[in-house]
């Protein structure tokens, strides 16, 4: 073990630890540091023993410990307990320390962290990390962002223990200044929302409209898994569906149907709001989880209010096919709003994110890597101006061939009274952003017929605004300010 360790991490939950146990395994030497000191006790006599890795009692003792510049990197739960640590932690570092935040941090938390230890000589990094305890392990996909001194002291640490694509390119590479690597695995946490609730309405609607049994939904998935749905959350929902309770029963279906959240998918949510992104598959996913704890709400409404009866006349193995092309585009849907968020993100705070970049740092080790994340790189490698994944040629030709089964599994849904909000909402979303003349003028008329927002001719150059006296008793005077 070196004298001196190359990182310290604080907070022994299981992402601390196997974050902790993937860095020796990858040749650094490590100090460990929790709150509760018995739990390094007992983490150095456990899963740590005989490895390169040695415990603190003390920040002291922690910060002692490390080879200069030191490196600390935080895993502890985001809000408050953050400052906390940075507040005792900061006094005993000099200047071109580097302090790394780990866990699921709010955006706005990490720009304010990042002038704050600017302030007192300090490099912040706010790193996004992603794949959950085994991923954490085995290689996880990292997005760190902050102080840009910072990334060539800690680029070989985290390369080293992050997952790697084909090539042996790691998923991890710097994405931008302040909050920009926790703003990305913001986005990436929204998109993972909604690629689970994409696929619970495919469960829902195999299982209540087509009358499959588990084992013949994770027949589907197992072979959805093996084209270009293939992905991680496919991958785990075939498995799920064969696993059976001690009865013999699939445990599945014994699970109570009420989903918690930690909040990121809402903030995704906040954050399209606050910037004008239509983000609405997102959003919806958000809010099927919302509806979903109103559980007892729902047994009570279902005694009392009807619906039509779900009834399948047709082909079966066509409309799998169908509801297969269904789920592939409108998880195309939400990649493409993920990334117009990213966009819009770097207009407003000044980053430069390299989108195929986040495509290839999404591609192994998280939650939402799946293989057509490729593809989602190519398009912007081709085109970096990309507005929009919709236009790229690739996926334009994917979506017009998914476009037919897409429309016929959401007619079918709501035919048959089953809630399908993502598909949805993911199909109204893109019938709106194809059509060249929405509706918005008559809600422009109406602004101003109520309230003298006044409105833009399409007789007239843009950024000239209008105003009508509608009753002949308004007046020509128009409201100060106009809002889109």
């Amino acid at each position: 073990m070196k004298e001196l360790s190359d990182i310290g991490l604080v907070g022994l939950a299981v992402m601390g630890e196997n974050l902790i146990l993937n860095m020796a395994n990858n040749g650094y030497t490590v100090t460990a540091y929790n709150r509760s000191t018995e739990k390094v006790d007992a983490f150095l006599a456990g899963r740590a023993k005989g490895k390169s890795i040695r415990g603190a009692h003390s920040v002291e003792e922690l910060v002692a410990s490390l080879a200069k510049p030191r490196k600390i990197m935080l895993m502890v739960k985001a809000g408050a307990p953050v400052d906390a640590f940075i507040e005792q932690i900061l006094p005993h570092l000099e200047e071109g320390d580097i302090l790394i935040d780990g866990g699921n941090t709010h955006f706005p938390d990490t720009n304010r962290r990042v002038d704050y230890c600017a302030s007192k000589g300090i490099l912040f990094v706010g790193a996004g990390v992603s794949g959950g305890e085994e991923g954490a392990l085995t290689g996880p996909s990292i997005m760190p962002g902050g102080a840009k001194d910072a990334w060539h002291h800690v680029k070989p640490i985290f390369q080293s223990i992050a997952a790697k694509v084909e090539d042996g390119t790691p998923c991890c590479d710097w994405v931008g200044e302040n909050g920009a690597g926790h703003f990305v695995k913001m986005v990436h946490n929204g998109i993972e929302y909604g690629d689970m609730q994409l696929i619970c309405e495919a469960y829902q609607i195999m299982k209540d409209l087509l009358g499959m049994s588990a084992d013949e939904m994770h027949e589907v998935f197992a072979e959805w898994n093996e084209g270009e749905l293939d992905s991680y959350l496919t991958e785990i929902t075939r498995d799920i569906l064969k696993t059976k309770d001690e009865d013999g029963e699939p445990l599945v279906d014994k699970i109570l149907d009420t989903a918690g959240q930690k909040g990121t998918g809402k903030w995704t949510g906040v954050a399209a709001l606050e910037m004008g992104v239509p983000l609405t598959l997102i959003g919806e996913a958000v809010f099927a989880r919302c509806l979903s704890a109103q559980k007892e709400e729902r047994v009570e409404a279902a005694k009392i209010i009807s619906g039509p009866t779900p009834k399948f006349e047709g082909d079966k193995k066509a409309f799998i096919e169908d509801l297969r092309n269904a789920l592939f585009a409108a998880k195309i849907v939400s990649y493409a709003q993920g990334y117009v968020l990213m966009r819009e993100a770097a207009k407003e705070f000044g980053w430069e994110l390299n989108n195929g970049g986040i495509a290839l740092m999404w591609r192994g080790g998280c939650i939402i890597r799946s293989v057509f994340l490729g593809n989602i790189k190519e398009a912007f490698d081709t085109n970096p101006a990309l507005t929009n994944l919709l236009l790229d040629p690739y996926f334009q030709q994917r979506v017009d061939a998914a476009q037919a089964g897409w429309r016929n599994v959401v007619a079918s849904a709501t035919l048959n009274g089953i809630p399908a909000p993502t598909l949805t909402s993911a199909l109204s979303y893109f019938d709106g952003y194809r059509t060249a003349r929405l509706p918005a003028n008559l809600l422009q008329a109406q602004r101003d017929f109520f309230g003298a927002h006044t409105y833009e001719r399409t007789d007239k150059p843009r950024g000239e605004f209008f105003h009508t006296n509608w009753t002949g008793r308004g007046g020509d005077t128009a409201s100060s300010t106009y809002n889109a």
